[in-house]
């Protein structure tokens, strides 16, 4: 049951409120004085602070009341405080709503207005508990990953990406090979270093080739070597990256450039372990894992012909897809701090620049972004104009920036199901939020 913490010299007020909350399962407790309410704040755990503004008899000025609220809020910076007096004066009411209090109401109070001003803070302070507890779990988990694995040091904080590193170290210690999708720039080698390092081969190499920077006639070279004379220009013999990591993991990146002939022959290495350099005919055996990697639609080429079904499901035994860096939200502060290093602080306008911008280079624009402002910022702090960043649009009036159900869903599952906390998120109160749920179909429940 919540519990409300009254400071009044008034008893008969603490009475009236006492018997109107009392109807609504919230319970109250009542302090005669501010030292008396102060303690009482020190020794209990209360949602919400009622208090008057004045304590002395013929006082109106309402500075006993002022100086109350200003030592809870050092005391208890959370905790959601409504102001309550006969004397109501506009300067004082607009000065300590702005320095944190959540209403300012005059005596004789409206009972339904106290009661919904009471019951939304409630919730509020619910929710934000509720959200408190949700990021200490994920934190815990976080660090439980951080103890039993080698992450290679990424950074991260999003409960998105904590998912995806979480299951590339349960997977990598099988043999299994291992796609990941996901756009460009968002840190799919990474993952992959996650697996090789927490796998059987972690002391053996770690060997990238990016597939969509090689020239297609130059990939199979690339991938299985090449004997002296293979063609014009070969002077010598080289070895490919299968041998270049055999005992350790290849990790193919841009899978979906590979010609259909290489696919072909890495196929055959997926199943065997054995391949010839071009311009021999010795076969060679290696023990490689393979994790790979796309931004492609590799189901959609399939249909298309360009890329064989049967690599397809060898290659993704396990498929781990990371979303791009706009749906990883909480991820965006920690890389920009990790990419500033020892380097000049970011203003809070500028950090608030970075969660609103969509990053569609993600975690690569992020960090030149980053790295150039830091370069050319020349005052003491990154301020907004030295991220150089797109203009976002001007948001619309119009009915096309109506959340549909999709994202409605999206945020009532990002709140855990605190209607007060989705609503927020999209900028709606709490009634607009339930009447565009049963507009649709969205149980409240």
């Amino acid at each position: 049951m919540p519990q409300i913490l009254i400071i009044d010299d008034n008893t008969a007020v603490a009475t009236a409120l006492d018997v109107l909350f009392s109807l609504h399962d919230i319970d109250t407790r009542h302090a005669i004085s501010p030292e008396l309410g102060l303690a009482m704040l020190a020794e209990h755990e209360f949602d919400l602070v009622l208090q008057d503004m004045n304590f002395t008899a013929d006082t109106t000025s309402g500075e006993e009341g002022q100086d109350l609220f200003r030592r809870i809020r050092q005391a208890h910076p959370d905790l959601p405080v409504i102001l309550l007096t006969a004397w109501t004066h506009l300067d004082s009411a607009v000065e300590l709503v702005k320095a944190g209090a959540a209403d300012y109401l005059a005596k004789p109070w409206d009972d339904g207005r106290l009661l919904t001003t009471v019951n939304n803070l409630l919730e509020l302070a619910e929710a934000r508990r509720e959200l408190a507890r949700r990021r200490a779990r994920e934190l815990r988990h976080q660090q439980a990953l951080h103890d039993r694995y080698d992450l290679r040091g990424v950074v991260f904080a999003d409960p998105a990406s904590e998912r995806i590193i979480a299951l590339a170290c349960q997977v990598a210690r099988s043999e299994l090979p291992v796609l990941i999708t996901g756009p460009n720039g968002a840190g799919k080698e990474k993952i992959a270093e996650i697996i090789q390092a927490n796998s059987a081969h972690s002391k053996g190499p770690f060997v990238a080739l990016n597939c969509g920077a090689i020239p297609s006639e130059l990939i199979e070279a690339e991938l299985f070597g090449t004997e002296a004379g293979a063609y014009t220009g070969a002077n010598k013999a080289r070895e490919g990256k299968f041998e270049a990591a055999d005992g350790g993991t290849l990790f193919l990146d841009e899978i979906g450039n590979l010609s259909l002939t290489g696919q072909m022959k890495l196929l055959r290495v997926l199943e065997t372990g054995r391949f010839e350099r071009l311009g021999s005919n010795r076969e060679r055996q290696v023990k490689v894992r393979v994790v790979s990697a796309t931004n492609a639609d590799l189901p959609a080429m399939i249909r298309a012909g360009s890329f064989r079904e049967d690599l397809y499901y060898r290659l993704n035994t396990v498929e781990l897809s990371l979303p791009p860096l706009a749906e990883r939200r909480e991820d965006i502060l920690p890389l920009a701090q990790y990419f500033l290093a020892d380097g000049k602080p970011l203003s809070a306008p500028a950090l608030q620049a970075l969660q609103r911008h969509n990053w569609p280079g993600n975690v690569r624009e992020l960090r030149n972004v980053i790295q150039r402002a830091a370069l050319l910022a020349q005052g003491p702090r990154i301020e907004v104009a030295d991220l150089n960043l797109p203009r976002a649009p001007a948001r619309s009036t119009a009915p096309a920036d109506e959340p549909d159900r999709a994202h409605i869903v999206t945020a009532l599952e990002r709140a855990g199901g605190v209607i007060a906390q989705a609503a927020a998120e999209l900028g709606l109160s709490r009634q607009a939020l339930y009447r565009r749920m049963d507009r649709h179909g969205i149980p409240r429940e």
